[in-house]
């Protein structure tokens, strides 16, 4: 990786991110096509939340609500949250907006894949942590451009950690290589030094490590779409805290009982408690040019679990060749192969009857048999596509796909009985995370549709055929539409949150106040 800093094994670590967000912010330079992904990813984020605002959803409702019971007199220790000109405690604009972006499971995604590096963790991840940056901002009175970068410098440290250091194979959830990036780039906005940077990243991995229980369970709870919400809330709780005089345990990467060393030793038997010893993997972090971790980051096109991608774009591709599969009855049984943690995360039994949203979208068999639903009854979005991008757009799946009455459409779960999803095996797991091997076949009329192999369906980073501009601005149209008021210039309201960079330091703090639709029924 050229333009990078190498942070070794043998290096306090945690100081220096905490240099690395300060350098990043004086001199750091990405590239305009790195500054354009990361400003889509924000796009992305904020209208994923105003919708889940809008359609009254239970965790980013309440967590709105609570922040504005924490109402802040000083404008540099003041924030706010999506649709209000209240000041508001930083940490609790942060938790409010990053549970409500967070919420449809719908924003980027990262594999933690870095194969020119050797460093293949593959761990997940998702673009929920913007409005770390947007509180420290409108805190310091600090601009768009400011913003657009200090964004940039988040998801390189989390995406670089999710390279080098699977919390999932440990049980712990992905969202503390966010909070740990949060911390960083709230505290160099803030004015913090390496050192207090390190101190709050230290009190963080020590006092608030979440586990994926929050992720565990038949049906899935608030605790899933809040979980980097809670985390990062947490974070920068730290970083307030080592900024006011705390003192927070230094070195957090290398020592013996924090969670890095005591999954991964670096000494061995009695060595092992020793304060002695490396952490298990060096870091590289970018500073300028094209070669960022938002790079490798994935959108989704809509709203469905990442690893169901490749089932989405095989179906897509056998209907849009195969259209005589759409008419009644022609549909006998469907196979679909996946990788794990595929197979594991959504294939997993439990999932078969989802009976809430957030198991819904967890589910497979569900959001598979929700696009064919939608294709049988709008077959004229196949016949009539010139091409796989505009299936994507007449079948994307929003929110009221996700609706009580959609998890039980009987159409839905009369697909969801023809379905069958094994695990594709050794092959397929190999192919993981460098795509998202995936393949389906339908069996119609004595005949076998297979789509084949699928690796970089519409959306992955890796993929060179989709529309992914043209696709976006379908989604963020149907998403403005939901998020927006029915009055609202919606394309103008979409174009000004798109133009993060032109965005005044006078005009931070209404960044984002925008009107918010009241559909409320949603839940």
């Amino acid at each position: 990786m050229s333009h990078a800093i190498v942070l070794s094994r043998d290096s306090n670590q945690a100081l220096g991110i905490g240099q690395f967000a300060i350098d990043f912010l004086a001199k750091g330079n990405p590239s305009q096509a790195v500054l354009e992904r990361t400003s889509l990813f924000h796009t992305d984020s904020v209208l994923c939340g105003l919708s889940a605002l809008a359609l009254a959803t239970n965790a980013p409702t309440l967590l709105r609500e609570e922040a504005l019971s924490y109402p802040s007199a000083d404008p540099e220790a003041s924030a706010f949250v999506f649709g209000s000109n209240q000041q508001v405690m930083p940490e609790k604009a942060v938790v409010a907006n990053s549970a409500a972006v967070r919420e449809w499971d719908s924003n980027g995604t990262n594999f933690g894949y870095n194969p020119a590096l050797g460093h293949t963790a593959g761990e997940f991840g998702h673009n929920d942590f913007y409005p770390v940056v947007i509180a420290a901002c409108q805190q310091k009175g600090l601009d768009g451009a400011t913003a657009l970068r200090a964004m940039v410098a988040l998801d390189e440290i989390r995406g670089r950690l999710a390279e080098v250091f699977s919390l999932k194979t440990y049980k712990l959830d992905h969202v503390v290589h966010g909070a740990i990036g949060s911390a960083a780039v709230y505290g160099a906005l803030l004015g913090a030094t390496a050192e207090q940077i390190e101190m709050a990243i230290g009190m963080f991995v020590a006092h608030y490590i979440p586990w994926r229980a929050i992720r565990a369970g038949k049906q899935l709870s608030d605790s899933k779409g809040a979980s980097a919400a809670i985390s990062t809330e947490a974070a920068i709780l730290c970083m307030r805290r080592v900024l006011r005089g705390f003192i927070g345990p230094r070195d957090i990467f290398r020592n013996p009982e924090a969670i890095w060393r005591f999954f991964e030793p670096t000494t061995s038997g009695a060595e092992r408690w020793k304060e002695s010893g490396d952490s298990p993997f060096d870091l590289h972090l970018s500073l300028k040019g094209d070669d960022f971790s938002v790079m490798g980051m994935h959108f989704k096109l809509g709203l469905y679990e990442h690893q169901s991608a490749g089932a989405l774009q095989g179906l897509i591709s056998l209907l849009k060749d195969n259209p005589a599969l759409l008419t009644e009855g022609a549909i006998e049984r469907i196979v679909i192969k996946a990788y794990e943690p595929a197979f594991g995360i959504i294939g997993n039994p439990m999932k078969r009857d989802p009976r809430t949203r957030q198991s819904a979208d967890h589910s497979m068999v569900y959001i598979v048999s929700s696009l064919l639903r939608k294709a049988q009854e709008n077959p004229d979005a196949i016949t009539h596509a010139a091409s796989e991008n505009d299936i994507w757009k007449a079948l994307m799946l929003m929110p009221l796909d996700f609706h009580a009455d959609a998890i039980f459409n009987p159409a839905t779960r009369a697909l969801m009985e023809k379905f069958e999803f094994e695990h594709g095996g050794p092959d397929y797991d190999a192919k993981y995370p460098d795509g998202i091997p995936t393949s389906i076949t339908i069996q119609s009329g004595g005949q076998q549709f297979d789509s084949g192999l699928v690796m970089y369906p519409a959306g992955h980073a890796r993929n060179t055929t989709a529309d992914l501009r043209g696709i976006l601005n379908h989604k963020f149209g149907l998403m403005g539409e939901i998020a927006f008021p029915d009055d609202a210039d919606v394309a103008a309201l979409i174009e000004g949150l798109e133009n993060i960079e032109s965005i005044s330091s006078f005009d931070m703090p209404g960044y984002y106040d925008l009107p918010i639709a009241s559909r409320p029924g949603y839940e």
